[in-house]
């Protein structure tokens, strides 16, 4: 036998190694999808037409997104200039962050917030401070104002934010963005059409704030991986340096036009998950499950110790639920995201089934 020689494989950068890995739990989906905040139907009927339009022909050339960029800019009010669109949101946030974060530099985060910026951050040599929203889940605007420095290189709020759906409102970040000049201000309204409230139309007018929109959730194109990041002109000359000309695919750009032209399904869509948030907003009182006033397509409840169970009894039953036990603060605590009235009430029987197998546990 030939002696084994131990072989020694290249090391990637310290930060690197030490990043947080993230798995999200994207298998077995084939219940009803409470757990990632998805369109829980389909896309716009005008989309799948477009679909069906494809060529494989159309297929064998590089994506040109400058034309579709100019028709999402007019849909925003913007300039073409103004916006880039993304491979999704979350490549929009790491071209951000490899733009603008250096060693030394701060990114603030109001927790508990969106996995991937603490994930994207800890790529880069900047430093995340995280600001507690505290037990309500409230904006935390105070302590955040409190925590600006001039390190501060970026403050990142989902608007509204995930899991809780807590809006903070355009006064306070307003004034956050005034207070850090030497700061982007990275307003990410992934949620928008389901709150209504934005504040995109001050973008190239505070100078230093950049907003984030997807087409993954209200608009049902997650699959498609599309997003937009819009801010003044010169932050996006420095952002398309770091974005790669190609990463929105071809398909991809051929449906957006589609989805937004078709404002009656979307509009539809919005209606129908704010409908069926009300009623199960009602289911959960019935219950006495705590609940956080949400301004998005989802609601966060209290479960407790049981949280495991829980989640696991809701997947037995066919329906799909997210535990946010690991979020800071968040202990005990399962984000359900809301479709559909008929869906809603599908998963309100399944939960009053679980919670009553739970406290009848808790009994004996």
């Amino acid at each position: 036998m030939p002696e084994t020689q131990s072989v020694a494989f290249p090391k990637p950068r310290t930060r690197v190694r030490a990043m947080k890995e993230y798995h999200p739990p994207l298998g077995c989906r084939d219940s009803l999808r409470l757990d990632f905040n998805e369109n829980t139907v389909a896309c716009s009927p005008a989309v799948r037409d477009v679909l069906g339009s494809i060529a494989a022909g159309d297929l064998t050339r590089y994506p040109e997104r400058a034309p579709i960029e100019a028709k999402v800019a007019h849909h925003l009010g913007l300039q073409p200039n103004q916006v880039a669109l993304t491979n999704g949101v979350d490549e929009a946030i790491h071209v951000l962050f490899e733009a603008f974060l250096e060693a030394g530099d701060e990114l603030l985060l109001p927790v508990p917030t969106y996995t991937m910026y603490e994930v994207y951050a800890s790529a880069t040599d900047a430093n995340v401070i995280a600001v507690s929203s505290g037990d309500d889940l409230q904006f935390p605007f105070e302590l955040l104002l409190e925590a600006i420095t001039p390190r501060t290189k970026v403050i990142a709020i989902a608007n509204p934010n995930s899991p809780a759906g807590r809006v903070a409102s355009r006064s306070h970040l307003l004034q956050i963005a005034r207070q850090a000049p030497q700061a982007i201000l990275l307003v990410d309204e992934a949620y928008f059409h389901f709150c209504g409230e934005t504040v995109i139309d001050l973008v190239g007018v505070q100078p230093n704030l950049v907003v984030a929109r997807t087409f993954s959730k209200a608009y049902g194109l997650a699959g498609l991986r599309v997003g937009v990041l819009a801010g003044s002109v010169e932050t996006m000359q420095w952002i398309r340096r770091v974005l790669s000309p190609y990463s929105v695919n071809s398909i991809a750009l051929a449906c957006l036009p589609a989805a937004l032209n078709d404002a009656s399904y979307l509009n539809w869509y919005v209606a129908e998950v704010l409908a069926a948030r009300a009623e199960f907003e009602a289911v959960l009182d019935d219950v006495a499950i705590r609940w956080w006033p949400s301004a998005a397509n989802f609601v966060l409840v209290e479960i407790g110790a049981k949280h495991n169970d829980f989640v696991r009894r809701m997947n037995a039953a066919g329906v799909l639920v997210r535990d946010r036990s690991n979020d800071p603060g968040c202990d005990g605590r399962v984000r359900i995201t809301i479709g559909t009235r008929d869906q809603m009430r599908h998963a309100g029987v399944a939960m009053r089934q679980a919670i009553a197998d739970l406290r009848g546990e808790g009994e004996e």
